[in-house]
């Protein structure tokens, strides 16, 4: 079942001058009465005269009009905005795959700009940038006091151009400034590589409309280097931001044979939908593992959800973010939009995410591996003893290819350690199935 948005009719041609009696406004589908309010209305007329007569310049009507309505959304929740036409077609090339900027996802906390996640192969990924980092300054810019659109719009701009952001981060002392450069953010949402024999692993930096089709091909496609099956799967949804909401069900469903994948439930009965899983496994009921940290957010965690609840796959890292609302893009007449938040969305159990995450079954510190210093002195083995039992050259030959096939998994600590689990996991299923 897919989430068909509702269209709200929009009450427009409202008098800010006169109001007679309180007039009841009907939307376009004749479903819904709307009681104009008399008394606040009349001081919104107060505040808009006043600003047209005392205000120190000029400022045309559509302005004051458009700011009030970002005004009203804004203050609605973190995620409801007013998109202008620009706003409304750069979202559309988003979740598309490819768009102009630095390559953050963003949202606002305490009336700054904090990153919920920097996307793979941005600039703002190259550069560091981290989920959780506060964006006080946009070139020498106070951000406090901007919408987040406003401050969005800022980041965005000619490719090659340069752009000064200062960062407040946790753990650090003061603020400090990176300086990006502008690109065409071309994302590819989905990759995937071998890191162990017959261990795959899948990124997803972010869910877009194709990334369902996506992810199968690059499960079918490991599942070929791997000569058939794979004997686990690492699925990192690691500052994955989230994207659409179709793409998230789909990555669920392709791990889950039946049941509940997720459910919305909101104010309008068209808002009330579940999505349930259809009955086939692309890695056909192996062993997986789902890395998850803060920047995880809203379709990753519906993904990250769906598996643990199912007992489908171990969740490894850290508690994600919280984001378990649902937005509807609702179009207007003007070329531009509205994206207001119509649902809150539930794992199969019923948990809602909004403000609370997934809690991992094994949490994993964001750690990095550090290779030891080889001891100045060897240090004696049974190979250097006198007349040691020699192991099979067919078992040195077996040792070493089994070496040989392991993938450098470099000093990613969360990465290192779902690699061991799964090849625990592995050994234990194969000699289930012995058995």
């Amino acid at each position: 079942m897919r989430f068909k948005p509702t269209l709200l009719a929009l009450c427009t041609g409202v008098s800010l001058g006169f109001l007679g009696s309180m007039a009841p406004s009907v939307s376009a589908d004749g479903q819904q009465r709307v009681e104009l309010p008399l008394e606040e209305l009349r001081t919104f007329s107060e505040v808009y005269t006043r600003i047209k007569r005392d205000y120190v310049e000029n400022v045309d009507d559509k302005t004051l009009l458009e700011n009030a309505v970002r005004g009203m959304l804004a203050g609605l929740d973190p995620h409801s905005t007013y998109l202008d036409t620009a706003q409304y077609q750069d979202l559309q090339a988003s979740t598309s795959g490819a768009f102009g900027g630095l390559g953050i996802e963003v949202g606002q906390e305490d009336g700054f700009v904090k990153v919920v996640a920097p996307i793979d192969d941005t600039p703002a990924a190259a550069a560091g940038i981290k989920a959780g980092d506060l964006i006080l300054r946009l070139d020498n810019r106070p951000v406090k006091g901007m919408t987040l659109n406003e401050a969005v719009k800022l980041m965005r701009g000619e490719p090659g151009s340069d752009i000064v952001l200062t960062i407040l981060r946790e753990g650090e002392d003061e603020p400090f400034n990176i300086t990006l450069t502008r690109a065409v953010v071309q994302v590819k949402s989905v990759k995937s590589r071998m890191l162990d024999d017959g261990i795959g692993y899948v990124r997803i930096s972010q869910f877009q409309s194709r990334t369902g089709e996506d992810l199968v091909k690059a499960v079918n496609s490991l599942k070929k280097e791997a000569g058939g099956a794979l004997r686990g799967l690492v699925l990192d949804l690691r500052n994955n931001p989230g994207g659409v909401l179709n793409a998230g069900v789909a990555v669920a469903d392709a791990f889950l044979r039946e049941g509940k994948i997720v459910y919305t439930d909101g104010r309008k009965e068209k808002a009330e939908n579940v999505w349930y899983a259809t009955p086939d496994d692309v890695i056909d009921d192996a062993p997986m593992v789902v890395l998850v940290n803060p920047g995880s957010a809203s379709a990753s965690e519906i993904v990250a959800g769906a598996l643990q609840d199912h007992g489908r796959a171990v969740i490894m890292g850290q508690q994600t973010f919280g984001k378990g609302s649902v937005q509807t893009i609702l179009p207007l007449k003007d070329g531009g939009a509205v994206k207001i938040t119509t649902a809150r969305y539930y794992t199969p159990s019923g948990r809602s995410i909004q403000a609370e995450g997934i809690v991992p079954d094994v949490e994993i510190k964001p750690y990095k591996l550090a290779k030891l210093d080889e001891p100045k002195t060897e240090r004696v083995r049974e190979a250097d003893l006198k007349g040691h039992l020699r192991n099979p050259t067919k078992a040195e030959r077996e040792a070493a290819a089994a070496a040989a096939s392991r993938a450098d998994l470099g000093d990613d600590y969360a990465l290192i350690e779902a690699t061991n689990l799964l090849r625990g996991l592995a050994i234990i299923n194969s000699r289930t199935k012995k058995g």
